[in-house]
């Protein structure tokens, strides 16, 4: 799903250009593969597999311009030869990750930020850290501009991911400042689209995973609670915009179409035809009431906006998640975690 493919003279250009892209087997990570590939850049993708899977990317191993490191950034990272883009992505990124590998979680935002900076130093590279919606919290400013600083707790279950992004935020910026390294943080919004794990605990996948199962969807508080989803297109459109751009702050990327989780339930029921009902469960720890992105800046700045409606995008989720194996289905956990625990 590339919205653009370049020129041949743009592509012969690109050829020599290399590209890192970290949590390359996750989610985000492998459409960002998938988008860079196309351009013809070289790239090469660097996971521990803790949350991310190599079917979302092993069709890419055949291709020349395409290299594959089993890392953990949190250690030392060095890559041969030259670079000139880097794209940090590695991260658990939904609770059901992190509240379970916390550890892991706070050391990727952390010593893994730290090792990339210090890599795009030694390079004379560009890099471009993904930061989140979450460092705003439980916001009490609607929508959430980049200004706001955010209503955290930090010492809570969510803390873990909240914090390590925004002190990922914090090193980027003063590696900006104090070294002069080439820096670009963007903000994510609740995304979604193919590639998502139907087990990854988030709302979406969630839903339609309790719909194809048969299950009734489990709504946690009263529902009223509001989230704004981006397809996963229009998301990678506005990463590679801000990479390209000179602006070295941070840019909400996301999509401020804003539903109620009851509402959004509701339109999963119409769109898989199923007959379940809803059920409510107890609201978890620091569960944000309300999320919205303002996206001015990135209107203004990079000229981006979404342009995938929800009605187009879930039904291009749903084929995808329905193409599944029946047992992916009924897969509790993604992998073990023990072996990474330290």
């Amino acid at each position: 799903m590339v919205s653009r493919i370049l020129a041949s003279e743009e592509r012969i250009f690109m050829k020599n250009k290399k590209i890192l892209i970290t949590g390359a087997a996750g989610f985000i990570g492998s459409h960002l593969c998938d988008r860079f590939m196309a351009e013809g850049y070289q790239v090469i993708g660097m996971d521990n597999l803790i949350t991310g899977d190599l079917k979302n990317i092993e069709y890419l191993f055949k291709e020349k311009n395409f290299e594959f490191f089993h890392h953990d950034v949190s250690s030392f990272v060095y890559v041969p030869g030259h670079l000139d883009y880097i794209l940090h992505f590695a991260s658990p990124a939904s609770p059901i990750d992190y509240l379970k590998i916390p550890i892991q979680t706070l050391k990727v935002g952390s010593l893994g930020t730290h090792n990339l900076l210090g890599l795009a130093r030694s390079k004379k590279a560009r890099i471009l850290v993904a930061s989140t919606s979450e460092v705003y919290g439980d916001p009490k400013v609607h929508p959430q501009t980049e200004d706001y600083y955010g209503n955290v707790n930090p010492i809570g279950p969510r803390g873990v991911y909240d914090e390590a992004k925004r002190f990922q935020e914090a090193i980027t910026m003063a590696y900006h400042t104090f070294h002069g390294i080439d820096t670009r943080i963007v903000r994510i919004f609740n995304t979604y689209g193919p590639k998502m794990r139907l087990n990854d605990g988030r709302v979406l996948p969630a839903f339609i995973g309790q719909a194809l199962r048969g299950e009734d969807l489990t709504i946690f508080g009263d529902g009223s609670q509001t989230r704004s989803f981006c397809y996963i297109d229009d998301l990678i459109e506005g990463i590679v915009k801000l990479l390209f751009s000179d602006y070295t702050y941070p840019v909400n990327i996301g999509n401020p179409d804003e539903i109620t989780i009851k509402e959004f339930a509701e339109e999963i029921i119409r769109l898989t035809g199923t007959k379940q009902k809803v059920v409510y469960r107890p609201i978890p720890e620091d569960d944000p009431s309300q999320r919205k992105p303002d996206i001015t800046k990135a209107k203004e700045i990079l000229g981006w906006e979404p342009r995938v409606s929800r009605k187009e995008g879930l039904e291009i989720t749903y084929s995808y998640f329905k193409s599944l194996p029946e047992e992916e289905l009924h897969k509790t956990e993604h992998h073990t975690f023990k072996d990474y625990i330290r």
